[in-house]
């Protein structure tokens, strides 16, 4: 996926989901890496799947033990 694609899915997004903290990060990155490159594209990335995907919590390797 192109940042114009992942632009033009923004754009296509009810008001009320756009404006949700998730999308926001994902826009906020998103203009980032468009500006700079490099490591800002990894972080749209990121930003991106945990707006798409907002029910995907951490992998079982990735969850502390013990804590509650």
């Amino acid at each position: 996926m192109t940042l114009a694609d992942a632009r033009g899915l923004i754009l296509k997004l009810p008001d009320a989901e756009s404006q949700s903290p998730a999308w926001q990060t994902a826009v906020e990155n998103l203009l980032q890496a468009a500006e700079h490159g490099g490591g800002w594209l990894e972080f749209a990335r990121i930003a991106m799947m945990q707006a798409l995907y907002p029910e995907v919590g951490p992998g079982p390797g990735l969850a502390r033990k013990g804590r509650k």
